[in-house]
């Protein structure tokens, strides 16, 4: 029952109406006996500052942050973790008293997720990334963070890859390579790595080519695709070759336990979480 004594939790992004996560919070605040709701708030890029200021005039206690807003964001909060702040990106708020703090849980979400999913262990690793957006930032740096060796991106915008190949290079002792989409270097990258990873947009709609082409497989892989709303191209393509592969549904599922966990101080209930996400 809403009243007047409810804490306010939401998502901000563009477009939002496809997530998940108000269902998944939604069903932990009700287990844990939280009056709170989780709510979608879609806000357009050019409004950002404006929704900023909004979480702590409407005192809504925290959100999650999603595309196109991880890295924008930051510009307009008081502080940011360590751990954000060195990644570039935020997707959780939370509000203390007026004062917003930004955090990033897609590390820890990623990390356990191609742990328990693949089975993977990034160290002395190579990895081929396509998408160096706000998520695709996380993905990077938690996996030179633990320990790969060498990681190449890619993107739809050059600028960006080479911009966060500086970054992880001046940041971490991994390697970091930047390609262009066309680049002829692609196939032998993919071919020498043993995770792959869609960090885009691609394969959220029927119509959406596949993220990585199938050609490139190989049996040494690991295929991870962030997308976690449907099953992809990519993951029906690894699934027909025998390739070990996972959608984005767990990282989902535990970067949001760790936001829970940051806005309550509670020890958020996974497997209420899970059901409700499955």
């Amino acid at each position: 029952m809403i009243n007047g004594h409810t804490r306010i939790f939401g998502i901000i992004g563009y477009p939002v109406a496809h997530s998940l996560s108000c269902g998944m919070h939604n069903a932990a605040f009700k287990k844990l006996g939280i009056n709170a709701a989780y709510v979608p708030f879609e806000v357009k890029p050019k409004e950002l500052k404006n929704a900023v200021e909004g979480i702590r005039a409407l005192g809504i206690c925290g959100v999650n942050v999603t595309i196109p807003h991880k890295t924008a964001v930051i510009d307009y909060l008081d502080n940011v973790d360590q751990e954000a702040q060195l990644i570039g990106a935020v997707n959780t708020i939370v509000n203390k008293n007026g004062k917003l703090m930004g955090y990033n849980t897609d590390v820890y979400g990623f990390i356990k997720s191609v742990r328990e999913d693949l089975r993977f262990n990034a160290r002395g690793k190579n990895i081929f990334i396509k998408g160096a957006g706000g998520v695709g930032r996380a993905v990077a740096f938690s996996l030179a963070m633990a320990g790969a060796r060498r990681i190449v991106l890619t993107d739809k915008i050059d600028e960006k890859s080479l911009e966060l190949a500086c970054e992880i290079e001046l940041k971490t002792r991994c390697e970091c390579i930047a390609l262009k989409t066309n680049s002829p270097g692609i196939p032998e990258m993919i071919l020498n790595s043993q995770l792959l990873v869609n960090a885009t947009y691609v394969g959220m709609k029927d119509k959406d080519p596949i993220a990585i082409n199938s050609e490139y497989l190989h049996e040494g892989s690991r295929v991870f695709d962030l997308v976690y709303s449907r099953e992809t191209k990519l993951l029906r393509a690894c699934h027909k070759a025998g390739i070990r592969a996972a959608g984005g549904l767990n990282m989902l599922l535990y970067q949001g336990a760790k936001a829970f966990e940051l806005w309550t101080g509670k020890r958020a209930p996974v497997e209420t979480m899970r059901k409700e996400l499955c």
